[in-house]
Order: C-alpha cells, then sequence, then structure tokens
C-alpha cells in the first residue's frame, strides 16, 4: 500500500480495521502533528484512545437499550451539598462494583424526589459500562410483565430470563400499589436472586411498611430477610431536587413587586416647608 498520502494510507488501514473512533480523530491528530503540538507516542495513545472512547459509548448505548434505563445518570451529577445525609465515601465503595463480586444488594430508602433513583442509575450505568448485564425496571413494570408471562404460560422462561442480568435496579418500590399475585411474583423473582445476582431497589416506604405495599405482613417480611442479607442500606433524609427546582422556576417567573404607592412623591405638588 505505497499509492496515496500518509493520510490516505491511514484512512484506508484504520477503515480496514474496523476502526472508527480513530478514523474520525484521525485528521485532528495529524493536524496536531504537523503543528508541533503532538509527538509519535501521545499521537498514537490519542489515536487509540478516540478508537476506545467510541467503542465504550457505543457499548453503554446497547447495554443501555437493553438494559431499559430511563436516563443516564452519574455520581458526578449527585449534590452532595444538597443531601448532607448522603455519606460520599458510602457511595464512592459503592461505585467500585465490588458488591456485586459479592452478590450483595443495594437498598435506597428516602421520601420522593431526594435522589434514589439518580444514585439507582448511576451505578447501573457504571456497570454497564464495565461490561456487565444490567436490567431496570419499576416494580409496578416488573410486575406486569411477569403477570404477563404467567399468563402466557412461560413465566419460568421470563424468571430464568430476569434472573441472569448481573445488577437489576427495581425503581419506585411503595409508589403504586400491586396485586397480592404481583407480590408472589415478585417474591418468587427476588429469591431467585438471592445469593445469585446483585439487585439495587428504591422505595419511598420504610421497611416497616413494606407489609401494606406488598398486602401481606409474612411474605414481605420473609422479603426483606433475603434482601438485607447481604445488603448496603442508604438512608436518604433530605429535601427533593424536583421542589427545589420547582421554587427555583417559580421565583424566576414571579412578576417583580409593585412600588409602594404610599411612598411615591406626588407629581405637581411640592413638598409643604415646615415651619419652625
Amino acid at each position: 500500500m505505497s499509492g496515496g498520502t500518509l493520510r490516505d494510507r491511514l484512512r484506508t488501514q484504520l477503515a480496514d480495521c474496523k476502526m472508527p473512533g480513530a478514523l474520525e480523530a484521525v485528521d485532528d491528530i495529524l493536524r496536531r502533528i504537523d503543528a508541533g503540538e503532538l509527538s509519535a507516542g501521545p499521537a498514537m495513545e490519542a489515536l487509540l484512545g478516540s478508537h476506545i472512547a467510541l467503542r465504550n459509548q457505543r457499548r453503554l448505548q446497547t447495554a443501555m437499550r437493553c438494559a431499559r434505563l430511563p436516563t443516564v445518570k452519574t455520581l458526578d451529577d449527585f449534590d452532595f451539598t444538597f443531601q448532607p445525609s448522603v455519606k460520599r465515601d458510602q457511595l464512592e465503595s459503592l461505585h467500585t462494583l465490588q458488591f456485586l463480586e459479592r452478590k450483595e444488594n443495594v437498598v435506597f430508602l428516602g421520601p420522593p424526589g431526594v435522589g434514589k433513583t439518580h444514585l439507582a442509575i448511576s451505578l447501573a450505568v457504571i456497570a454497564a459500562e464495565r461490561g456487565r448485564r444490567v436490567y431496570y425496571a419499576t416494580l409496578a413494570d416488573l410486575i406486569t410483565w411477569l403477570e404477563d408471562a404467567q399468563q402466557a404460560g412461560h413465566l419460568t422462561r421470563r424468571l430464568r430470563t430476569l434472573v441472569s442480568p448481573s445488577l437489576m435496579v427495581v425503581d419506585e418500590i411503595g409508589y403504586l400499589p400491586i396485586s397480592r399475585t404481583g407480590a408472589q411474583l415478585f417474591f418468587q423473582l427476588m429469591s431467585r436472586r438471592y445469593e445469585h445476582a446483585s439487585t439495587v431497589l428504591t422505595s419511598n416506604k420504610s421497611f416497616e411498611e413494606w407489609g401494606e405495599v406488598f398486602g401481606d405482613e409474612v411474605m414481605a417480611a420473609a422479603l426483606i430477610d433475603r434482601l438485607v442479607h447481604h445488603c448496603h442500606i442508604v438512608n436518604i433524609r433530605g429535601n427533593s431536587y424536583r421542589m427545589r427546582e420547582h421554587r427555583a422556576l417559580a421565583s424566576r417567573l414571579a412578576p417583580p413587586p409593585a412600588p409602594d404607592s404610599s411612598s411615591a412623591p406626588v407629581r405637581g405638588r411640592s413638598p409643604r416647608r415646615q415651619e419652625g
């Protein structure tokens, strides 16, 4: 391959090697070499780094689609100053994903809007970035899928599918009522994942209220027993991010206060001179 310019030859070789990230970056890297900004070693590192970055981005996008993650949230985006009850070192430790290796669970408890879903998704995102299989669902959606599978006669296959992800996020426990059948199906799933794979759960209800959520105190106690056996519990006590945003928006949209007419001077009349 002796014909063409160096740029053309590099682009052909990168295309043959199926390195689209490097192919996108090669023109800018050659420009920086010509400008004396990069030497050979850093240029090679930048070229390979561009390829790896694009590959990881595409892998994350594919993993997010398969995981049904509703959005991308990261630990860096979380406002620890607004939620001082959250221990940063505990969350940073969880984001090393060692709990996945030990098949441990994570439960985020707290009132609505304090960041439980944000933190749960951030764990799912970093797990997906590291090549782990991830699955996300609200409790209501998860139970609907299990009930549909049961009615269609392939519940066992659906349970097997839901046991396999290294990390499952079950969001919004306690937000909507669930049927007794749905509670029993969820219990089956959690029992199968127990000590087999990690589950991250979020709830606006304390464990003491889960009996009411699932409609069965005994089953709720058995479920909690399995979940907390190997578990990291994060209690978040604070204000709602959404309420903070609503208040900020309301303050921006509020009309400016009207001037106080009692202190405004009356035109056409000079102030009366006081004697004395």
